[in-house]
């Protein structure tokens, strides 16, 4: 499978690129971006022939992919999918699935015909607690799943780079006035950042069911443009579920978790259960056994341990796109991130947005 990289906007095109690299059945046929200097760093790690890094666009589409992961601004989206699509390439967009949901159509619209696949790859999708917690739920360990409470963050967007490596709280000042995570217009804010995997794993979750309303609110930090902070109360049929973003929390997750913890807490009919990032385990109260107890985080499945190798071998045997990476669930989740959006302007609940 001969894949693109398309776009160093996100800095997870590195771990993906990686995920590439590992795997036996692919191999990077070309990376692009207008500039170059955002793509030396992933040329020297991956070992990328010059030849295969492109600025221009058509000549990068030129080496006739399969695959392209797309990790441009959340803005720039659907515009890069629309002009992916003709080249009869799957399309492999980093999360979030869009800037709104009228950009989520387009995308979907622009795949549709192709023969080809498009999928939204959710990183929280490949930690094994949070699948853990999600058999669990699926085999009514806990009853009805009634509400979902998400929380999560890290210390900011340009405190890190591809495989998580670290920038000085100097550097992190320094980049911020032409960073694309702090500007409106290219998608920025913690809210776009983060809300969607609250929302998408929260929809998955909850079997595909939508809220009736949604209310947010934004904390409004002068001189920053975007959110860094955002709260979202959905009401569904059967209970309130509340999802929370932030930029600013004490430390990064993968490295020490915060408080409030990052992740997902659930509550049921029958029972509660909490499921933390990269936690070797889930915690889990029932009326059988009240007392709060550790559940083992059960392994990823051969075939499912990262977002490439299941988007490949989904590819490679003719199956649509599951759960989180699934564009029809992806797009409940962003009209829930739409009305957050829109009610933290308006400063009130609103309807769900069609």
């Amino acid at each position: 499978m001969r894949i693109a990289g398309i776009s160093f906007d996100h800095m997870h095109m590195g771990d993906l690129l990686r995920c590439v690299q590992d795997h036996p059945e692919a191999e990077i046929c070309a990376i692009w971006d207008p500039d170059r200097t955002r793509m030396q760093g992933a040329a020297e790690t991956f070992g990328i022939p010059e030849d295969r890094v492109f600025t221009d666009f058509d000549a990068a589409m030129a080496t006739a992919p399969d695959m392209a992961i797309l990790c441009v601004n959340t803005a720039g989206h659907a515009e890069m999918t629309e002009r992916l699509a003709p080249h009869g390439c799957h399309v492999f967009v980093e999360k979030p699935f869009a800037a709104s949901a009228d950009d989520a159509r387009r995308m979907i619209r622009a795949m549709e015909g192709t023969g080809r696949t498009l999928a939204i790859n959710w990183p929280l999708r490949w930690v094994a607690s949070h699948v853990t917690a999600k058999g669990l739920i699926e085999a009514g360990e806990i009853g009805e799943l009634i509400e979902v409470h998400f929380y999560d963050g890290n210390r900011g967007p340009l405190y890190h780079l591809a495989d998580k490596v670290e920038v000085t709280p100097e550097e992190v000042e320094r980049q911020k006035p032409d960073a694309w995570w702090y500007k409106k217009e290219a998608g920025g804010g913690s809210l776009l950042d983060y809300l969607g995997y609250g929302a998408t794993l929260g929809t998955w979750y909850m079997n595909g069911a939508a809220p009736l309303e949604v209310t947010c609110v934004v904390d409004e930090t002068p001189g920053i443009e975007v959110d860094q902070h955002s709260i979202t109360i959905c009401r569904y049929e059967k209970g309130l579920s509340k999802m929370e973003t932030r930029w600013g929390t004490f430390t990064d997750p993968w490295t020490h978790q915060p408080q409030p913890k990052c992740g997902f807490v659930f509550v049921g009919t029958e029972g509660t259960l909490s499921s933390y990032d990269y936690a070797d385990h889930v915690t889990l109260q029932t009326r059988a056994r009240p007392e709060a107890h550790a559940v083992t985080a059960e392994p990823l499945k051969a075939g499912e341990t990262n977002a490439i190798e299941y988007v490949l071998g989904r590819i490679k045997a003719g199956l649509p796109m599951e759960g989180p990476l699934d564009p029809a669930l992806c797009l409940t989740a962003q009209r829930i991130v739409d009305t957050a959006m829109r009610s933290s302007i308006e400063k009130r609940t609103l309807e769900l947005l069609p």
